[in-house]
């Protein structure tokens, strides 16, 4: 059977990968390091939904699966010893599809804000990362990502604000012919960057475009 985790299964970076990420970084004056995860769309603790997160060698980095907790509205993002480092919180009393992102367990002064993207002339366009203020304020000057594509498909790019290309989202290359489908990804983060951060917006994704079957706030 073919294993999720990436141990001799993940490659480090196909070529075209490898072109594009270097040449941007170098562009950027940034040094090529990027850290390449495995994203599993599955709970390690049985009949739970969350996420399970693997680094390049099969170890565990992140995970996700306080789904079953009374608040439907409240994500953790916790890492291998089950530390929270991440909590996500639908914004109340908003016209949009906007959560709020904070720093380990706290409630108070979120670290950014992520709002769905609705204007159907940019269909590109899927959300907007805000590290300050509301999203209906919402400048050049607080708008931190950009993340385009189609979580569907599981091809993603997110944007900083100076349009480099930071993390991506693709589809998990088939092993010895044996496809791993939808639930099973790739995460790719430039090394400078918070691949907390990157996975915090993975998991908001899955919110606002994986389905209403499969929403943890349905």
């Amino acid at each position: 059977m073919t294993k999720v985790y990436p141990k001799a299964v993940i490659p480090a970076l196909v070529s075209s990968d490898k072109q594009r990420f270097f040449t941007e970084s170098s562009i950027a004056g940034r040094n090529f390091n990027p850290v390449v995860l495995t994203v599993w769309k599955k709970s390690l603790l049985f009949n739970c939904d969350g996420f399970t997160v693997f680094d390049t060698k099969g170890n565990l980095v992140f995970r996700v699966d306080n789904y079953a907790a009374a608040n439907k509205a409240e994500i953790v993002l916790m890492d291998a010893s089950v530390h929270s480092l991440l909590t996500i919180r639908r914004k109340r009393l908003s016209l949009t599809d906007s959560w709020l992102v904070y720093e380990g367990e706290t409630t108070t002064n979120p670290r950014f804000t992520v709002t769905k993207h609705v204007n159907f002339l940019n269909a590109k366009s899927l959300a907007y990362v805000s590290t300050t203020g509301s999203p209906k304020n919402r400048n050049k000057n607080n708008v931190a990502y950009e993340i385009k594509g189609s979580y569907s498909k599981r091809c993603c790019v997110m944007y900083d604000d100076k349009r480099r290309r930071i993390a991506e989202l693709k589809r998990k290359e088939a092993v010895r012919g044996v496809a791993f489908g939808g639930d099973v990804f790739r995460l790719v983060v430039q090394s400078e960057n918070d691949s907390a951060v990157a996975m915090a917006i993975v998991v908001l994704l899955d919110q606002m475009f994986g389905g209403s079957s499969k929403r943890l706030s349905s």
